[in-house]
């Protein structure tokens, strides 16, 4: 039988064999898909949504040396001349470029500048909450407190991404306001596989118990040429 025949006998209304069609070229040359958008919890899963507050210990402990030790040591010049000893050099130093530098001068400029970086920067800390890697989770008690590190939720995201068919690698980040997924896919449609981890991720970031769902940013792309 001809392959003009075949095609006339798979194109009859009693033949059941499936007939395969080419694909639509401009869909395979499809290099990246990406979507953005935010998982939605219902009311019973919400919950009120607070930062942990770090304790600043590096912080505190450089800023506690660092005046512990001006203050030993203008107390120790202190009693020096009272005890009718000569102050130390750095006192009449500096007593002599305060006395001799203008308000306009640039070493004074640029030590009042250190300074008041230095104090924004603690201010900077004392109305921050800090401990940016991790994300406050759901509690039913009022007096609980839950959170959950970032790069642990990262990591059950990708174990959950990874289970998508098509998918080859992927790599996720988890913020408090974002997750951005980047995923390599080897064989299916980017539209196919970017729908499903779209499915699964938004499952997951459900599942962790967050008090507050981040935004899911998906991005799938095909695997870069070798050589």
């Amino acid at each position: 039988m001809s392959e003009r025949d075949d095609d006339n006998t798979a194109d009859r209304p009693g033949d059941t064999r499936p007939l395969l069609q080419k694909q639509n070229p401009d869909r395979l040359d499809q290099s990246a898909s990406a979507a953005s958008y935010t998982p939605v919890l219902t009311p019973p899963e919400g919950g009120e949504h607070r930062h942990r507050w770090s304790v600043r210990r590096w912080p505190a402990v450089v800023v506690g040396l660092l005046g512990l030790g001006a203050a030993g040591l203008l107390l120790y010049d202190v009693a020096a001349v009272r005890a009718d000893r000569p102050a130390m050099r750095w006192r009449h130093v500096l007593g002599e470029q305060l006395a001799e530098r203008s308000l306009d001068d640039p070493w004074v400029l640029a030590g009042a500048g250190v300074a008041a970086l230095l104090g924004l920067w603690l201010l900077l800390l004392v109305v921050t909450p800090g401990h940016r890697s991790t994300l406050a989770m759901r509690s039913g008690e009022q007096d609980v407190r839950a959170w959950l590190d970032a790069e642990a939720a990262a990591l059950v995201l990708r174990d959950r991404a990874m289970e998508v068919p098509g998918v080859r690698s992927v790599r996720v980040r988890v913020r408090r306001a974002k997750v951005d997924v980047r995923a390599v896919a080897h064989f299916r449609e980017l539209d196919d596989v970017r729908a499903d981890l779209d499915t699964v991720l938004g499952d997951g970031i459900a599942a962790l118990g967050l008090s507050r769902a981040p935004a899911l940013n998906v991005r799938v792309a095909r695997p870069g040429k070798r050589g």
